[in-house]
C-alpha cells in the first residue's frame, strides 16, 4: 500500500501543535478547504470517534479519529467520500529544538487503479498542506 511520511518542526510548544491537529477544525482559517465536525467523539468533541468532513460545498472525505495519545500521537481513517479501500493518517509529536517535531504519515489503498508513485505525490501534497497550515496558525 502506498505510504508517504513527512517530518518537520513547527515553532510552537507540543501541546499547541497537538491541539491544532487533534481538533481538526482549528485549522480552518489557514487551509484552502474547510473542516467541519460531523459527529463528536467520546469524552470531548474531538475525542476518539470524532468524525470530520474535509472539503468544500459538501464534497470531500470524512475522517474518523481512531486513536489519541495526548501530546504524542493521533491516528485517523477515511470512512467516506474518497475512492479508497483504506486510508490511514498517523501524526506523532515530540519536543524538538525550536518547537515540536511532527511526523505525519499517510497510507492509502485506492479503490481505483492509480500508480503508486502518483498516489504518493498526492499524499505528500496533502500532508504538506496541513503542515503548512499549522505553521501559519502558530505565527
Amino acid at each position: 500500500m502506498p505510504a508517504t511520511t513527512v517530518e518537520t518542526v513547527i515553532p510552537a510548544p507540543r501541546d499547541v501543535v497537538y491541539k491544532l491537529f487533534s481538533e481538526r477544525d482549528s485549522l480552518n482559517s489557514v487551509l484552502p478547504v474547510q473542516i467541519s465536525l460531523k459527529k463528536p467523539g467520546a469524552g470531548s468533541p474531538s475525542g476518539v470517534g470524532a468524525q470530520y468532513h474535509i472539503g468544500l460545498a459538501g464534497i470531500g472525505p470524512t475522517e474518523e479519529t481512531t486513536e489519541l495519545v495526548p501530546g504524542e500521537k493521533m491516528v485517523y481513517r477515511v470512512i467516506a467520500g474518497a475512492p479508497v479501500k483504506r486510508h490511514v493518517g498517523t501524526i506523532t509529536f515530540a519536543d524538538a529544538p525550536g518547537g515540536t517535531k511532527v511526523v505525519y504519515t499517510m497510507e492509502s489503498e485506492p479503490s481505483l487503479p492509480v500508480p503508486g508513485a502518483l498516489l504518493e505525490i498526492g499524499l505528500k501534497g496533502l500532508i504538506n498542506a496541513f503542515l503548512g497550515g499549522a505553521k501559519k496558525a502558530v505565527k
